[in-house]
């Protein structure tokens, strides 16, 4: 009943789209531009010139080192320079400089060793944590001394 109901819908099997097939000329021989008999015209020329086309980007072997190279350069090179800095920065602290740890303490180097540093948080008061505990300078101690505010 489901097919009667579709055939019903699109047509009289018969009745064929106008571009389904060419119409013969006055002769009864097909038109130059219809395809010859050994041939089917539902498949792409060979070579791939017709057909599924891709899209702005081209071929993905080219695309995807492509992207590992941007990755590179917007994730792990910062990152690196950065590493770099803040190890360059560790060796180079002395006696005397306020740092902050990674747990928030702030205090001044009071002693340094190849991987601890000990911190006087108060006066007679050290701790020691190791160098890479330390984060940066204190907050303040990069500053100039401001001046009291007038009222």
């Amino acid at each position: 009943m489901i097919h009667t109901q579709l055939l019903q819908a699109s047509g009289p099997p018969s009745a064929a789209p106008p571009s389904a097939a060419p119409a013969a000329g006055p002769s009864g021989a097909a038109p130059p531009s219809a395809a010859p008999s050994g041939t089917s015209t539902g498949t792409p020329p060979a070579g791939g010139a017709g057909g599924c086309t891709q899209g702005g980007f081209g071929n993905p072997i080219i695309l995807f080192p492509l992207l590992l190279v941007m990755m590179y350069f917007v994730m792990f090179r910062p990152e690196q320079k950065r590493r770099k800095e803040t190890e360059s920065w560790l060796k180079s602290l002395k006696k005397g400089d306020e740092v902050v740890t990674s747990g928030g303490v702030i205090g001044r180097i009071s002693g340094l060793t190849d991987s601890t540093v000990t911190l006087e948080i108060q006066e007679k008061v050290r701790i020691k944590v190791l160098r890479s505990a330390v984060t940066g300078k204190a907050p303040g101690a990069a500053q100039p001394a401001s001046e009291p505010e007038k009222k």
